[in-house]
């Protein structure tokens, strides 16, 4: 009789910690998912905090393409944080990471979008608006394959933008 005590006990105490295990797991899992709209509303933002705790999601993210949008963000927040010295190494750093994707993966509208939106707001003393042109044709003609969340932003981005524009869509 005891015994069949002492096992019902340890398969309650296994039961009780493969739950927390489980719990765990989904917990931190959770906190890490990569979200386009929470993406794009950080990106739409000029607030630094914002701009970095979608920056620390990304990072921790197991998406396999998350440089591209780690790289956009590095970027946008460049143009935010004080030092010219530091907007320049961030913007640098943001700029191999989008690039080195668009090197893998040329047929991906959304990051073409990515780089449009830069381009387009960067200084022009850093030079990096050679393809804006290229990328401006390429959204458009390829809007269908892309993610809703990032039609919505992009159909959000044309209302302010002076290269795309609600009637291109």
């Amino acid at each position: 009789m005891f015994s069949l005590k002492k096992s019902a006990f340890i398969s309650l105490i296994f039961t009780v910690l493969l739950l927390c295990t489980a719990r765990l797991l989904y917990a931190q899992t959770g906190t890490t998912a990569f979200n386009r709209a929470a993406f794009y509303t950080a990106f739409a933002s000029d607030n630094i905090s914002t701009i970095q705790k979608q920056l620390d999601i990304i990072s921790k993210s197991l998406q396999d393409e998350k440089e591209a949008f780690e790289g956009a963000l590095m970027m946008k927040k460049a143009g935010l944080i004080k030092g010219a010295s530091h907007k320049l190494t961030m913007f640098k750093a943001g700029r191999e990471k989008l690039e080195n994707m668009l090197n893998k993966y040329a047929d991906n509208a959304e990051y073409r979008f990515l780089r449009l939106m830069i381009q387009e707001k960067a200084p022009r003393i850093l030079g990096y608006d050679k393809q804006i042109e290229e990328d401006h044709k390429y959204v458009i003609e390829h809007f269908k394959t892309i993610p809703e969340a990032a039609q919505k932003a992009i159909l959000n981005y044309s209302k302010s933008s002076k290269v795309l524009s609600p009637a291109d869509f």
